[in-house]
């Protein structure tokens, strides 16, 4: 459950960013072609954050789907299963254009 671990990464760098002030709402962008599973995600924000300043900040996750570019025809295509060809000419020459985002996009703070 490596959730576990990126969980406390993500609440020191919220720590450090934060400076002191109680954070109300993490937001993430999680792509689907990370390893990473949402439910357990939050679960282990909980764990993590029990007992800590963080105990009250939600964690909000989006996820970004898996879309490729073909080199041939130029086409974008979203995927809905783990196959890297165009579904319009078939090419095999594909670029993965979205779906490997790992990012905390935004903290809300508390005002004082």
């Amino acid at each position: 459950m490596h959730e576990l671990s990126i969980c406390r990464a993500i609440t020191k760098l919220v720590e450090c960013h934060a400076d002191g002030s109680t954070v109300r709402i993490v937001r993430l962008r999680v792509g689907e072609l990370r390893q990473i599973v949402p439910d357990t995600l939050a679960y282990c924000w909980g764990l993590v954050t029990e007992g800590s300043d963080l105990e009250s900040a939600a964690l909000e996750i989006e996820r970004v789907p898996a879309a490729i570019r073909c080199a041939g025809c130029r086409h974008v295509h979203t995927l809905t299963e783990p196959i890297l060809v165009c579904p319009e000419c078939q090419g095999r020459d594909v670029e993965i254009v979205s779906g490997e985002e790992f990012l905390i996009t935004s903290l809300d703070l508390m005002e004082v």
